[in-house]
């Protein structure tokens, strides 16, 4: 049966390439000659058929990405996966306790405090770990921003709420869609008048000049009362 990111595809998980090596499964000790298998016990309740197929429960397949690999790339898969089907981590911990003997529960246990399904690509749940990881206060994600009339005007990436100062990726898209760019000016003039420092963020930032990126929401915190932690 598939597991793995193979099963997390069909559970609605983005940003998993077609060319991925499928994963599957198998119970017995001898494994079929077949790209990826994993031979694992699988319990009651951890497998069900989605499009015909039978495949690893939402929360199965996050325990199983979560223990097998790194830290950073299981946070963004299982962010995909609990973006998509609305998993949460007390579920993906419940199949942690029945199987206390497995492979890789120290790395499970590490991912899992670091994951957040409201992560809505890779780049955000790296953004996201880059945070925490330098000491941050965990943002929130997908904050609403209300108008004088209630209406949600916008959402922030991720964010404190309480501090008004939020963070938004900003991927291709933004720069190289016309239309893109004057909704995002009206986003931005939006969430400014709304009180909020957003602080954008570009991939080429995240990845030579990270420091920078976290000097700038520091400041930011601080400028609001935030204590330092970092």
């Amino acid at each position: 049966m598939l597991g793995g990111l193979s099963a997390s595809a069909l559970h609605g998980a983005k940003w998993i390439d077609s060319d991925t090596p499928a994963e599957l499964i198998h119970t017995n000790r001898r494994a079929p000659p077949l790209p990826t298998v994993h031979t694992d016990t699988l319990l009651p309740g951890e497998v069900q058929m989605v499009r015909g197929m039978p495949v690893t429960t939402a929360a199965r397949t996050a325990f199983d990405l979560g223990r097998r690999l790194p830290t950073t790339e299981g946070v963004q898969r299982v962010d995909a996966l609990m973006n998509a089907t609305g998993l949460k981590v007390v579920d993906v911990a419940a199949v942690a306790d029945a199987h206390r003997g497995a492979r890789g529960l120290r790395q499970l246990d590490a991912t899992l405090p670091l994951v957040d399904g409201g992560a809505d690509s890779p780049y955000e749940s790296l953004t996201r770990l880059l945070l925490v990881q330098a000491g941050f206060p965990p943002p929130q994600t997908q904050i609403p921003v209300y108008d004088a009339h209630g209406n949600v005007g916008a959402r922030i990436d991720m964010g404190w709420e309480e501090y008004l100062v939020g963070v938004d990726f900003e991927g291709a898209h933004h720069w190289l869609d016309p239309k893109q760019r004057e909704r995002d000016a009206e986003r931005y003039n939006f969430i400014a008048e709304a009180g909020w420092i957003d602080i954008r963020l570009t991939s080429r930032t995240l990845h030579l000049r990270p420091e920078a990126f976290l000097e700038r929401v520091g400041a930011a915190l601080i400028s609001r009362g935030c204590p330092k932690t970092w």
